[in-house]
């Protein structure tokens, strides 16, 4: 017997279906059913595998927008955020964490003390011109007795520093002639020496703009102005003539320098762009620096590729400290220098993701200024360089960065690794070797802001003159900053030293080139007065 349900499946099936025993029926029926079910399953599997696609694309999609909202929030901060929302410099973090101790407040105002007293025999030696006021014949009559003979008690004497505008003078060299009696003979007086042949142009007026361009920023155009108000009207073109000879008169120091500072066992190094003037346009070039000591040194190079690092320091060994730029990856390899990060760059990194994990952000600042702390402990014993420095990193600096990493490795996996803290965690991790070097040399800083330091006045510049003519400018520039990077660094007035050497070179042993750089420099002996 057939039940109701399949006689009413039986009365829906094709006529060839409907003469087949039940048996028959209902196995054509399961099949039926069974490839039906396969391909609804097809399809389920097909829309959640959609469904799938299209939540990975909207997470895709979320994790796009939330770094375009972070690098929107860093450029509005960096352009119109106020001074307080960027970030402190370490030793105001160190001032507001720890008191200032009686010693140390004493040691500030002896230090106050000195700077005054250096700054009042600085201005002893000033140019002194005293004027005598004499009292009127009218004020000299007595309020009380009438009387009008007064005598003579001294002089009341009271100063006042006053500025005089620099100022130029015409130099009329008159050479004497001498001819013998018989007629036939002539003598002339030797020439005094110049910068350089038929140029009338002293070596003050050279070095005085050398100084203004690379030490003060000034653009030529403006320094032709303030030479006009001070009388000597002079075209721009004449004052880039006067800088481009500077620097190739000089080039062979600039030159020492560089190969100086390749040769010495720990130099730090960084760059920054420049515009280049070009026909109806400007591109971009780099200026680079590189420092040992008291030695600075400046590259003008076309582009930001690693050739620069490679013609500076070419196969040297010791330390590089610079940031993770991979241009420095050619001389920082096992057989040439070791690469020492920046800690302080490591902390911009967090700071500007304060916003997205502030406990974390705050935890990671607050490891950092203790590292510093370290440092300001050296500075404070007088021990910084030596071993007894190396110490004190072991013992306090160590444990210090043992515990970031522990930290962020713990919190990397809970963080987008393109996003903001991600960022600054990989940075962190991926250079940790680099970032640690510090604790096993004492002389490696703890950071490279020596270099961008530096670098500061490339940017002042660029912000003033916006752009160099050429390339050949460029290379002018950088030599040229060399040394007057140099003579700050050694305490020593541009001014005097480019006046000086720039005679002195022409007529200087090669061999004995040394005795010309800035740090050798001995200004010569001044002719006693009178």
């Amino acid at each position: 017997m057939k039940c109701d349900l399949c006689l009413s499946m039986v009365d829906g099936l094709p006529k060839d279906l409907r003469q087949l025993s039940d048996i028959e029926v209902m196995r054509s029926l399961m099949e039926q059913l069974v490839e039906l079910a396969k391909k609804n399953q097809a399809t389920i599997e097909k829309q959640t595998k959609s469904l799938d696609e299209l939540r990975e694309t909207i997470k895709r999609q979320t994790e796009t927008l939330e770094l375009k909202d972070d690098e929107i929030r860093l450029l509005k901060q960096a352009l119109f955020g106020r001074k307080s929302e960027r970030m402190a410099p370490i030793e105001r973090e160190l001032k507001k964490r720890r008191k200032e101790d009686a010693e140390k407040a004493a040691a500030d105002k002896e230090k106050a003390k000195q700077k005054r007293k250096d700054n009042a025999a600085a201005k002893k030696k000033l140019p002194r011109e005293d004027q005598e006021h004499k009292v009127s014949p009218e004020d000299c009559k007595c309020p009380f007795c009438g009387g009008v003979t007064y005598k003579f008690m001294g002089h009341e004497v009271s100063y006042e520093y006053e500025y005089i505008p620099a100022h130029f003078k015409l130099i009329a060299h008159h050479r004497e002639q001498m001819a013998c009696t018989c007629g036939q003979h002539i003598v002339i007086a030797l020439p005094p020496v110049r910068v350089s042949e038929g140029v009338m142009y002293g070596p003050g007026m050279h070095a005085h703009v050398v100084v203004s361009k690379c030490l003060d920023s000034i653009p030529f155009y403006r320094l032709a102005k303030m030479f006009e108000r001070n009388g000597m009207p002079i075209c721009r073109s004449t004052l880039c003539d006067i800088f481009h000879r500077m620097a190739e008169l000089l080039r062979p120091l600039s030159e020492r320098l560089l190969e100086q500072i390749a040769a010495a066992d720990y130099v730090n190094a960084d760059e920054t762009r420049i515009r280049v003037q070009e026909k109806g346009k400007t591109r971009q070039a780099y200026m680079w620096v590189f420092i040992a000591g008291q030695r600075i040194g400046y590259v003008y190079s076309k582009s930001r590729s690693g050739e620069t690092p490679r013609r500076v320091l070419g196969n040297s060994q010791g330390i590089l400290q610079v940031d993770q730029y991979s241009g420095y990856n050619s001389v920082t390899t096992p057989d040439k220098r070791s690469r020492a990060g920046c800690i302080s760059h490591m902390r911009r990194k967090y700071f500007e993701a304060k916003d997205k994990a502030p406990e974390l952000v705050q935890y990671v600042l607050e490891k950092v200024v203790d590292l510093y702390e370290v440092e300001y402990q050296a500075a404070a014993q007088n021990i910084l360089g030596t071993e007894k420095h190396l110490a004190l990193r072991q013992a306090l600096s160590a444990p210090l960065m043992t515990e970031i990493k522990t930290r962020l490795e713990q919190e990397r996996p809970m963080h987008l690794p393109k996003g903001p803290i991600g960022k600054a965690i990989s940075y962190t991790i991926d250079n940790w070797e680099p970032l640690s070097l510090f604790l096993t040399d004492a002389k490696i800083r703890l950071d490279n802001n020596i270099s961008e330091g530096q670098l500061r006045l490339i940017a002042l510049g660029r912000k003033n003159y916006l752009f160099i003519g050429n390339d050949v400018a460029g290379e002018n520039l950088a030599a040229l900053q060399t040394l007057v990077a140099t003579c700050v660094a050694n305490d020593i007035n541009p001014q005097e030293y480019l006046a000086d050497v720039v005679l002195r070179i022409q007529s200087h042993p090669q061999s004995k080139i040394d005795e010309l750089l800035p740090q050798n420099w001995k200004p010569p002996d001044k002719p006693p007065a009178g």
